[in-house]
């Protein structure tokens, strides 16, 4: 017959390690692997967001092209041909540049005061042994007088003290094989830089010698389209944002033209670029194994950026995208007609300027939707509120599924502990009826 608890059917074997782990094991499943399934969804989101958030950047990349924050967008964007080899010319700001042809000619150069002192075959060697205390080197350089004791000193240690002072350059200079000058430079150019060197009476190192006066110093005097200039420097800097250095007499020219051969590869990459936006992003809003967990606000990105992309722009608000044969089809996928925006590049080129980059006040598409696209990862930003919010539905899954191991660690303790009690105490009563088993087998013997 069946005991009580097992009585008389081994019942304490049954209460073992392996029956509490398939007990644990179960419950595990039910409590614990849910949280890790969605702990495991969350890594798959998290790299859909950082998928997203990539291609988010390569599209506001795009649109800085059309940003007119941007001194360098496709708009300002010129091309110049030059000619002559008298001056060079660099744009400092295409944002005052005027197109057209600019012509300088060059009669002089602006150049630095140089002397030589007169030939002395050791460097290294004093130049005033005497005791006259008056040996001394003066250099004047505009409004200043500097003085330079010799006494006692090399033309290397005279050289080094001079470049102590701003505005004056000194080196010895080997000028033979067994023979050297020191020379002495206005640092900078022009007439305001003339030096004037005096030797006391007991010193003669042979700057008071006209041919030691090797270079004299005078402005550049050159002519841009017709205006005169006389300066100090060789490099003139032009309110039209262009830049122009003197190397040599003479005339040069250079055109400049508005650029335009890139501009439609950059509204090509653009439309490109939003594109694949919209392929990745409805990869994942319309997929049932998707795993965003807030599609409403990607949903609302994109509902932006489409409501800003078919937007008015202009100062009456008059200019929009289909205007210059762009366009969208049923999936929601933008494109532009090649020919329509030759045309517009060609023939409209000021409109399609307003549309895209604007002014200050009335900023254009590129303008808003590159300062939209900057602002979703800043502060308060919608990517960044996503992600926060990610972190945080994170770090409550990892906290719930810590707590509920615990949880079951603590029960199946407790239970282990129980089932040992519970053991002895069946092997207990198990004995006794077995010894009980005994009496009565041996009564009935008898």
């Amino acid at each position: 017959m069946a005991g009580i608890l097992g009585l008389g059917s081994s019942g304490s074997t049954g209460l073992s390690s392996e029956l509490i782990e398939k007990l644990k094991s179960a419950e595990y499943t039910a409590r614990v692997t849910p949280i890790e399934e969605d702990l495991t969804t969350w890594d798959t989101e998290s790299e859909k967001i950082i998928e997203i958030s990539s291609k988010i950047v390569e599209f506001m990349t795009s649109m800085k092209n059309f940003d007119l924050y941007n001194t360098e967008n496709a708009f300002e964007s010129y091309v110049g041909d030059t000619s002559g080899t008298s001056a060079s010319f660099t744009l400092t700001d295409s944002t005052k540049l005027v197109t057209g042809t600019t012509t300088v000619n060059v009669s002089q150069l602006a150049q630095r005061d140089v002397y030589q002192s007169d030939i002395f075959s050791d460097k290294t060697a004093v130049m005033s042994t005497g005791q006259n205390d008056d040996d001394k080197l003066t250099i004047q350089l505009g409004d200043e007088t500097f003085e330079f004791s010799t006494k006692g000193k090399t033309y290397e240690q005279l050289a080094s003290e001079i470049n102590y002072k701003i505005g004056l350059t000194a080196t010895v200079e080997q000028v033979g094989d067994s023979s050297y000058r020191l020379i002495i430079k206005s640092t900078n150019t022009g007439t305001d830089n003339e030096l004037t060197i005096t030797q006391s009476d007991g010193l003669d190192l042979g700057y008071s010698t006209e041919s030691n006066h090797t270079l004299k110093a005078q402005n550049m005097i050159a002519t841009v389209d017709g205006t005169e200039y006389n300066l100090s420097s060789n490099t003139i800097a032009l309110g039209t944002g262009l830049s122009i250095t003197a190397v040599s007499t003479g005339q040069s020219t250079i055109n400049i033209e508005k650029d335009t051969s890139s501009l439609s590869t950059y509204i090509n990459d653009f439309v490109s670029q939003y594109n694949e936006l919209v392929e990745l992003v409805n990869d994942e809003l319309y997929s049932e194994e998707s795993s965003l967990n807030d599609k409403s606000s990607i949903k609302m990105m994109m509902s932006q950026i489409k409501s800003m992309l078919m937007g008015s722009y202009g100062d009456n608000s008059e200019l929009n995208i289909f205007s210059f044969g762009f366009s969208f089809d049923t999936d929601g996928y933008l494109s532009v007609d090649s020919s329509e925006l030759a045309d517009a590049i060609t023939n409209n080129y000021d409109d399609l300027k307003s549309l895209f980059v604007g002014k200050a006040e009335t900023p254009g598409l590129g303008t808003q939707l590159k300062e939209y696209l900057d602002a979703l990862d800043g502060w308060e930003g919608l990517l960044t509120v996503y992600t926060d919010n990610m972190t945080d539905r994170k770090t409550k899954l990892e906290t719930e599924k810590e707590e509920e191991i615990e949880k079951l660690d603590d029960k199946y303790e407790q239970m282990a502990q129980q089932f040992a009690e519970y053991t002895a105490i069946i092997t207990a009563m198990e004995n006794s009826f077995a010894s009980m088993k005994q009496l009565i087998a041996d009564s009935s013997d008898d």
